[in-house]
């Protein structure tokens, strides 16, 4: 056997008409004659042809029974079928080419015009390979370079929130647990059906992402109040405000540039209102209750969380009891009531990751913990 040569299968249960096809076609082609469709079936486990030539009456299973059965196997429907018959009506031409044959050759057939059909219909099926395979190619080579353009932006938008931490160098991973604070929430809510309405198309994975840019207007503030090493005064609190309408512009500047845009809303909506409480009496917009957007109310809860089982160089980190204790208290004040019980039922969760992590860093620049610090003393 030729191994450059393309393999046929020859069925037919005349074994005259085996001799005479095999004779034909054997100087051309490796052939494998057959005589019914039982032992094609076991030959096909064995070896794919590159054609089959099915005879179209055949005893116990006739050929457009034979050519179903491989068209509704995986390994087999691809396998181009031309149909060798006595029948020259139109009606069984038809039947045939319905059952998706590739041609319909009357018997008895001339040699050299078996062999040109063949030859054009192994070239087609060369061509269509060809085309399979270059379209997979370039699907392949798109999706490398997609992949590589979203790892780069990542990158990008990684390095611009570490440079954010690198300058508040007091804050240590604020960012990446605030993420994974916030996917936890994110899940038990989808999961338990809250504010389905609303969040019934959100891609999580995505605002999670979008959450490592939420704090970015403080690349805005100035080093003697972002890094300064005790409570802010009431100035210095107002000025740290700003980082809010800060980040929003570095957003809207970010927009301008790409043509990425669920990522970019889902970021500025959480820039933007992380720091507003249910009650009205948040910045930079004093929005109130379902006013908040969802996403805002649900960052709130875990910036809270995280800022509070941190140090800071006025008071030592609060124990995780004590902080989810605080949220409570807060409820219908802080934070919307509906998520605080959410909190609370994923909050076992939220100190797992907290021991392990050992998330004990300080962070200066929280304005809402200025703002009970000074009130509450913690």
């Amino acid at each position: 056997m030729d191994a450059d040569r393309k393999t046929i299968f020859l069925v037919d249960d005349d074994l005259t008409n085996l001799a005479m096809g095999s004779d034909s076609l054997s100087g051309y082609y490796n052939i494998f004659t057959v005589n019914s469709c039982a032992r094609l079936l076991k030959m096909l486990e064995k070896r794919t042809p590159d054609m089959i030539l099915l005879d179209v009456e055949m005893p116990e299973t006739n050929g457009y029974e034979t050519i179903k059965i491989l068209k509704q196997t995986e390994k087999t429907k691809d396998i181009p079928v031309i149909f060798l018959t006595a029948q020259s009506d139109s009606k069984s031409e038809l039947e045939g080419l319905s059952l998706c044959a590739i041609d319909y050759i009357t018997k008895p057939f001339s040699p050299p015009l078996l062999l040109k059909r063949i030859e054009v219909h192994l070239l087609v099926a060369a061509q269509r390979q060809e085309l399979v395979n270059f379209n997979t190619n370039l699907q392949n080579m798109v999706e490398i370079r997609t992949r590589t353009v979203v790892e780069l932006k990542d990158a990008y938008l990684k390095m611009m929130a570490e440079l954010v931490e690198c300058r508040d160098y007091v804050t240590g991973g604020h960012i990446e647990r605030t993420q994974y604070y916030l996917s936890i929430l994110l899940n038990a809510m989808q999961s338990q059906r809250i504010y389905s309405e609303e969040t019934t198309t959100w891609d999580i994975n995505l605002i999670v992402h979008s959450a490592q840019l939420h704090d970015i207007g403080k690349i805005s503030i100035k080093d003697s109040i972002l890094q300064k090493p005790g409570s802010l005064t009431n100035t210095e609190f107002e000025e740290i405000k700003l980082h809010v309408p800060a980040g929003e512009r570095v957003i809207e500047k970010i927009k301008k540039n790409t043509i990425e845009r669920e990522f970019l809303e889902q970021a500025r909506i959480l820039v933007a209102t992380h720091h507003e409480r249910w009650d009205g009496s948040g910045y930079p917009r004093g929005l109130k209750g379902r006013n908040i957007p969802l996403q805002g109310r649900l960052m709130t809860i875990v910036d809270v969380y995280d800022a509070l089982v941190s140090n800071r160089p006025y008071r030592k980190a609060l124990s995780h009891e004590e902080v989810v204790s605080f949220i409570s208290s807060k409820r219908d004040v802080y934070f919307d009531p509906v998520l605080v019980d959410l909190f609370l039922g994923v909050s076992n969760v939220f100190n797992e990751f907290a021991v392990l992590t050992n998330t004990k860093f300080v962070d200066l620049n929280e304005p809402f913990f200025e703002t009970i610090s000074h009130g509450l003393s913690v």
